[in-house]
């Protein structure tokens, strides 16, 4: 935990030293402040998750210092799980770049921010995500985790139009049957099963485990994830109590890991023969393991369980000009005549690609980002510079960053074509490159790759693939469709309300 000292910014011992701005700004003191231990850090949990909601609490707190976008906060969840909930927040473009660069900031246990989910839950062991990019362990289990990512890369478009058509099957007959689906359900269901094809092959987990192989693994990411939740207890004084104040016991999921353990362990014994051949007895085979099912079920499965229906979400919302557009793209590059979806055939679609970017832009699937400073260091935002302590705790709301009007213009809509380069104007390329520098999802710039030595996501490239393939099996198969959207906190609930499939001989 760190010392009330380091948060408040004073120095940790011995005269300051005096730092300037890189770029000549003005340096400022940040604004904010963190009011009474204890009743202050509840009372911000409380307008986070109820009163104001995560946008309007930190817009709330630019407006009320003049616009600044580098500030002193609580964040939640606060008492009691929060040892410190103190955090200087980087809200836009500019400032959050410090939590990309790993030399200034050090992440290791702040994958879920200002507490540590118990290591009970993993099997005894931490995982990658939690540690730092200079720890030795992380370049031995990063290594794995690209290497899988790298030689899985083929199965993931056959895997995925596997998936595709059993959720759609299942979505025309539901229709057909008794009206509105919900998207969510299915998804839920059917990508951890997708997930683990992809990654390993073998038998999926709904058949193997059955019917409730994805309820265990949803229970065992909720107990990690429970102090961030909200909008999932009724009534909210309730949910406050049991989700926010004490943590869930892990012994309550110990069987449930116990089961996932187990089938990981016998289906991706041939991932874990080959990492332990490439890298003799550079991590244990059981830390190994463990790691794999954080691969498979948070990073992956997680990041897919929220990230595809906010993509089905802005499709929903857009016009049916769009739905033909999009239509139009995929079956050009996809003929009648073949069996499926090939990841070199959307590479051919610009306008499926620049809808999952800006899908990504617009709702990145962790939309925070936590990091120690390392040492003193100055944190320039578009119009001032502020000093942050070595020890301080640097947080950023991503969706204010990706959507900054600084960078992006309308940077608060979702624009589908943000990212085509434009025919026939030279150094269009150069100025989406630019702004995809700007789309950072993954803990890194969309222009950047995972590496031993870095932060960012392993499985980047295979989650912009699978966007993409969603995109393209959706409008080759359908013409257009119509779903209603309820925006929730974590992911929105997706409601297919029709389908119009594509005519004999267009698909």
């Amino acid at each position: 935990m760190t010392s009330k000292r380091a948060n408040s910014g004073e120095a940790a011992g011995g005269e300051r030293q005096k730092l300037s701005s890189p770029s000549g700004l003005p340096i400022h003191e940040i604004p904010g402040g963190y009011g009474v231990p204890f009743f202050s850090p509840l009372r911000d949990r409380l307008d986070y998750y109820y009163f104001q909601g995560a946008e309007e609490f930190f817009r709330s707190r630019i407006a009320r210092h003049g616009g600044a976008t580098v500030l002193r906060v609580n964040m939640p969840p606060g008492p009691f799980i929060s040892g410190d909930s103190r955090v200087v927040a980087v809200l836009d473009a500019r400032s959050f770049r410090v939590l990309l660069d790993d030399a200034s900031v050090d992440k290791a246990d702040t994958l879920d921010g200002t507490y540590m989910p118990s290591v009970a839950l993993f099997g005894g062991h931490r995982p990658l995500a939690f540690l730092d990019a200079a720890d030795p362990r992380h370049a031995a289990l990063k290594r794995v985790m690209i290497r899988l990512a790298a030689a899985r890369m083929h199965h993931v478009a056959p895997a995925f139009g596997a998936a595709f058509a059993a959720m759609f099957d299942a979505v025309e007959a539901g229709l057909a049957a008794s009206g509105p689906v919900e998207f969510n359900k299915l998804n839920t269901v059917h990508m951890l099963d997708f997930t683990c094809a992809a990654l390993f092959g073998g038998s999926p987990p709904s058949k193997a485990m059955g019917a409730g192989a994805a309820a265990k693994a949803y229970k065992w990411l909720a107990f990690q994830l429970h102090p961030l939740a909200s909008k999932v207890v009724k009534p909210w004084p309730l949910e406050d109590l049991l989700l926010h104040t004490f943590r869930l016991p892990p012994f309550l999921v110990r069987r449930d890991y116990a089961e996932l353990t187990a089938y990981f362990e016998a289906v991706a014994a041939g991932a874990l023969d080959d990492a332990e051949k490439a890298q003799p007895g550079a991590v244990p085979r059981d830390e190994l393991l463990h790691n794999l099912v954080f691969l498979a079920i948070f990073n992956a499965y997680g990041g897919f369980k929220i990230f595809l229906p906010h993509l089905v979400k802005w499709l929903a919302r857009g016009c049916g000009e769009l739905h033909a557009r999009l239509a139009d793209e995929v079956r050009a590059a996809v003929p009648a005549t073949d069996e499926s979806v090939t990841l070199a055939a959307v590479e051919k679609m610009p306008l499926v690609k620049s809808v999952v970017w800006e899908a990504l832009r617009m709702n990145p699937p962790v939309e925070f980002q936590y990091g120690r400073a390392r040492c003193d260091m100055i944190v320039e935002s578009h119009d001032a510079a502020y000093e942050v302590r070595k020890g301080e705790m640097v947080f950023g709301y991503q969706p204010l960053a990706t959507r900054d009007e600084r960078v992006f213009h309308r940077g608060g809509e979702f624009v589908p074509d943000r990212f085509v380069v434009a025919a026939g104007e030279d150094g269009d390329d150069k100025r989406v490159r630019r702004l995809l520098e700007h789309v950072v999802w993954s803990n890194g710039p969309e222009t950047g790759a995972a590496a031993e030595g870095n932060k960012q996501c392993p499985g980047k490239d295979i989650v912009v693939a699978v966007g993409r393939l969603m995109v393209a099996e959706l409008f080759r198969r359908y013409d257009t469709f119509a779903a209603g959207v309820e925006e929730l906190p974590v992911e929105p609930v997706v409601t297919f309300t029709s389908l119009t499939r594509a005519a004999a001989g267009s698909a």
